[in-house]
């Protein structure tokens, strides 16, 4: 059975940090790309970053890129996501999620496996 659980959320204040982290079983974690999706209320889910298997490549969306680091830990089978800067607009749930085939792709249709979720809310 394959399991993402994601953690790290909560509320932070704008220009604060998180590290969010996901951990992932019942897969071959260093074979899979690994992507962070966020949804906010109301809106459709967005691509926010990806990561090949080996942590050698990634991608940002333009909202992000500068401010979010998407990186993995094989050993751990855990993919993380730090945070910096955070912006009120950046308040959402978050979700991990695990493409076999590696493809990087900012369409979450394109990835088999997903968490739970973990949500970030950024507020004075």
């Amino acid at each position: 059975q394959v399991q993402l659980v994601e953690s790290g959320g909560g509320l932070v204040q704008p220009g604060g940090s998180l590290r969010l982290s996901c951990a992932c079983s019942g897969l071959t974690f260093s074979i899979y790309a690994m992507g962070w999706f966020r949804q906010a209320p109301g809106k459709e889910r967005e691509f926010v970053a990806a990561i090949n298997w080996s942590g050698s490549y990634t991608v940002y969306a333009d909202s992000v890129k500068g401010r979010f680091t998407i990186s993995r830990d094989n050993a751990k089978n855990t993919v993380y996501l730090q945070i910096d800067m955070l912006k009120s607009e950046d308040t959402a749930v978050y979700y991990c999620a695990a493409d076999r085939l590696g493809r990087l792709s900012r369409s979450p249709n394109e990835y088999e496996y997903w968490g739970q979720g973990t949500q970030v809310t950024v507020s004075s």
